[in-house]
Order: C-alpha cells, then sequence, then structure tokens
C-alpha cells in the first residue's frame, strides 16, 4: 500500500499530512488544516521551547527541578512513580519526551511559562467545565511542517528536541508498522504520540526507501470507533 492509497474511516474525523522532510514537498494529505485536539502532542511544542533557551543559555540542563512545586498529576509518565523530587531540567525533558510525563511536563510549564510552552493548559487529572477544553489543539498541516524544520534543523534547539524525541517507547500508532524496538533509540524512526478519550494523535519522522517522511495524524471519534481510529493510524504507518 502507498499513501496514495490509504483513505481514513469516514466515522473518524481526520487530520493527516505526509511530506518529503528534506524537500518539504506534501506527499499525501487528507483533510490537513482541519484543526482538532492533539493531547500530547502539543509537548512537543514545549520541549522546542526549553531546547531554545538551552541552547540561547536562558536555562541550564544541569538546574535541579523540583516537582513539589507543581501539583501531582499522574496518568501518564513515571516521575509521579519515583522516589526522588528532585532531577535535572534535562532529565525533566527527557521524561516528557520518552514517556509523555504529565508531572514533568507541568514541571517545565512552571520553568518557561505557560503562555511560551505551546500548550493551552497545564496537564490535568480532571478537566473541568473551567479549564479550556484541551491541553492542546494542531493540524496536521502545521504538525508536518514542523518535524520537517526539525529535521532540517531549521529551529533553534531542533537538534536537542530531535535527541529527546528519539528516546519516545510509544510506538503504538503510525510506527508500529516500523518493527522497531521502542526501547532502542536509533534514527530511523521517532515521534511522539497524544491519546486521550475520543482522541489519538501522532507526529514523527521515518527514514524509509532512501529519504526520510515527516507525518502527522489527528484523529478524534465516538469511543465505539476507537478500533477503527488505531487500525487506520498504523495502516498509515505501512504506506510510506
Amino acid at each position: 500500500m502507498t499513501a496514495a492509497d490509504w483513505n481514513g474511516d469516514p466515522r473518524v474525523t481526520w487530520s493527516v499530512q505526509v511530506r518529503d522532510a528534506d524537500t518539504d514537498e506534501v506527499l499525501f494529505e487528507q483533510t490537513p488544516d482541519t484543526v482538532l485536539p492533539a493531547a500530547s502532542v502539543g509537548k512537543v511544542l514545549l520541549l522546542l521551547e526549553v531546547a531554545r533557551r538551552l541552547e540561547t543559555g536562558e536555562l541550564d540542563g544541569a538546574a535541579p527541578l523540583d516537582r513539589r512545586t507543581t501539583p501531582r498529576v499522574a496518568d501518564s509518565g513515571l516521575w509521579h512513580r519515583m522516589a526522588t523530587d528532585v532531577l535535572p531540567l534535562r532529565d525533566v525533558a527527557l521524561l516528557v519526551a520518552s514517556v509523555s510525563d504529565n508531572w514533568a511536563t507541568n514541571v517545565l510549564v512552571e520553568t518557561v511559562g505557560l503562555r511560551a510552552s505551546g500548550l493551552l493548559d497545564l496537564v490535568r487529572d480532571v478537566r473541568g467545565p473551567e479549564h479550556p477544553p484541551a491541553l492542546s489543539l494542531a493540524n496536521a498541516s502545521a504538525y508536518a511542517a514542523l518535524m520537517g524544520r526539525l529535521h532540517r534543523r531549521e529551529l533553534p534547539g531542533a537538534s536537542q528536541v530531535l535527541d529527546w524525541l528519539a528516546s519516545g517507547v510509544d510506538h503504538s500508532l503510525v510506527l508500529s508498522s516500523r518493527g522497531r524496538d521502542p526501547l532502542v533509540v536509533d534514527d530511523l524512526v521517532l515521534g511522539k504520540t497524544g491519546a486521550d478519550d475520543g482522541i489519538r494523535a501522532d507526529v514523527g519522522l521515518v527514514r524509509t526507501g532512501g529519504r526520510t517522511v515527516a507525518y502527522a495524524a489527528f484523529a478524534t471519534f465516538d469511543p465505539e470507533h476507537l478500533a477503527v481510529a488505531v487500525r487506520d493510524l498504523r495502516r498509515l504507518g505501512e504506506s510510506f
């Protein structure tokens, strides 16, 4: 199957785009400008801001960050299961990239400020009507372009962000077809996923067939169509 053969199930709302990461040519898209909730994919923007400040010297990667200054959040991540309250900034960022750590995310947001983080809100165990409706919003066109720019090192801190994202352990969606061990870091695949009720999202880079592909895929759906959305996201990865 090629990308041209892929068509997302109509029971799911899609925003999908695939680009050649070197030339920025659009290889495939389906409603790429549709803005959808992006769940944890928005954490890529937070990591980019942290990496930019590390590059300019505004932040020190060895600086200790104390999680006790930020309310505890659980769900995805490891820090809420760890004994230590203090980690160096670089390790906090690595937790965000590798296991989408929610508590680490909020500590970084506190460090750079919500306005600069690229997120709409902190991560919350319970999101009420008084809070923004989503952690982040996105469309595939913007994120496929962003991943291409990171690949081409066009943004300050790009190399650091890619190094962090290469440690990501969630290959359950688009990257599942690549057959890579997510616990082994290499430069053949990398990405960032997002998941919430009725939401699945995945952005990343795949080196295949002598070129690097930048992809972004966002899906929203009714709960009974979760399996359909996951199936089609995995099929998208098979098309590269």
